[in-house]
C-alpha cells in the first residue's frame, strides 16, 4: 500500500479531493458557547466570525494518534506523512509532533508553515508523489518542496479579530489606532502573519495583493484558491483580476476559509493561497 498523507481541517481541501488522493483528516475545534465543535464534522453557525468570545483549538493529541494509527494501518505500515496548519497559528503542529513519537520513523510530521488551501496544496503534493509509488522518505521530501513554492497574502476588513485572537503579534505598532488601514499580510518563511504592507483601502490593498501574487509566480504556472470570509464578490473580482494579469495559472478556485481562520480574520476578509509549479 501507499504512503498516506494526513492533514487537519484548516486546509480546506474539499471532500472530493480528499478522497480522490486519500488524504485523512483530522478536525480542529471551535469553541462556542460552552460548545466544542468539530470543523468539518459538526454544524458550525455561518456568522461564526461574528460572535463574541468564540475562541479555537488546535487537534488533541488523542485525535492525532487515532488517525495516525489507522493511516499507518491502512499504509500496510509503509508509513504516514502528516501536513499540518503553521505552528505559528496553531498547537496542533507540537501536539502532531509529540503524537507522532508513538509511531517512531513510520509518522512524519510536517509544519506546512502554512494556512488554509496553503496547507491543502503542501498536502495534495505529498498524496500525489504517494499515488506514484515513492517512499516515505520520497513523500516527505515532496511534502517540503511543495512548502518552498507555497504563498498566502491576506486582506482584512476589520482588525478586531486579529487583535482578539493573538494571531498576529499585539505589538504591531500598525495594529493600534490605524482605524481606516486595510493591510495587506502574509504568511512569512516561519509560518507567522506578519505586515506585507500598509494599505488605506480594500480597493488597493487587494490591487496590491494581485502585484504580489504576480511577483511570486513570475512566469511559471500556479495553482491559485482565493478564499474569503462571507465576502463572495470580492472573492470572485479578486479571481478574475489574478486569470487577467496572469493567464498562465493552472487553476484557480473561489472558496470559504472555513470557520477556524474566519474566527481570526473576521468578516470581509480575502485571502489568496497560491502554489508555484516546480521550477524546471
Amino acid at each position: 500500500m501507499p504512503v498516506v498523507v494526513v492533514s487537519d481541517s484548516s486546509s480546506r481541501l474539499q471532500h472530493g479531493e480528499r478522497q480522490r488522493w486519500d488524504i485523512r483528516e483530522v478536525p480542529l475545534h471551535v469553541l462556542v458557547d460552552g460548545a466544542d465543535l468539530r470543523d468539518g464534522i459538526d454544524d458550525i453557525p455561518f456568522d461564526i466570525h461574528d460572535r463574541p468570545k468564540v475562541t479555537t483549538a488546535g487537534a488533541t493529541p488523542a485525535e492525532l494518534v487515532d488517525t495516525y494509527r489507522r493511516a499507518l494501518a491502512d499504509s500496510d505500515g509503509d508509513g504516514v506523512v502528516a501536513v499540518h496548519l503553521s505552528g505559528a497559528l496553531s498547537s496542533t503542529y507540537s501536539a502532531a509532533a509529540t503524537a507522532a513519537r508513538e509511531f517512531g520513523a513510520s509518522v512524519r510530521v510536517v509544519n506546512s508553515r502554512s494556512a488554509a488551501m496553503g496547507v491543502g496544496f503542501i498536502a495534495l503534493a505529498a498524496a500525489r508523489c504517494a499515488r506514484s509509488g515513492a517512499d516515505l522518505d520520497g513523500v516527505e521530501a515532496a511534502a517540503r518542496s511543495a512548502m518552498a513554492r507555497s504563498h498566502v497574502f491576506l486582506v482584512v476588513h476589520r482588525l478586531d479579530n486579529l487583535r482578539r485572537s493573538g494571531r498576529i503579534r499585539t505589538t504591531a505598532s500598525w495594529l493600534g489606532t490605524a482605524l481606516a488601514l486595510k493591510p495587506l499580510l502574509c504568511l512569512d518563511v516561519d509560518g507567522r502573519l506578519v505586515l506585507d504592507q500598509r494599505i488605506r483601502t480594500v480597493t488597493k490593498a487587494h490591487a496590491a495583493m494581485v502585484e504580489r501574487v504576480a511577483e511570486v509566480v513570475g512566469d511559471h504556472s500556479a495553482d491559485v484558491v482565493v478564499h474569503h470570509v462571507d465576502n463572495h464578490d470580492a472573492a470572485d473580482q479578486l479571481g478574475a483580476a489574478l486569470t487577467q494579469r496572469l493567464p498562465q495559472i493552472s487553476s484557480l478556485t473561489v472558496a470559504d476559509m472555513g470557520p477556524l481562520l474566519s474566527v481570526h480574520v473576521g468578516g470581509g476578509a480575502v485571502g489568496v493561497a497560491v502554489q508555484v509549479a516546480p521550477h524546471h
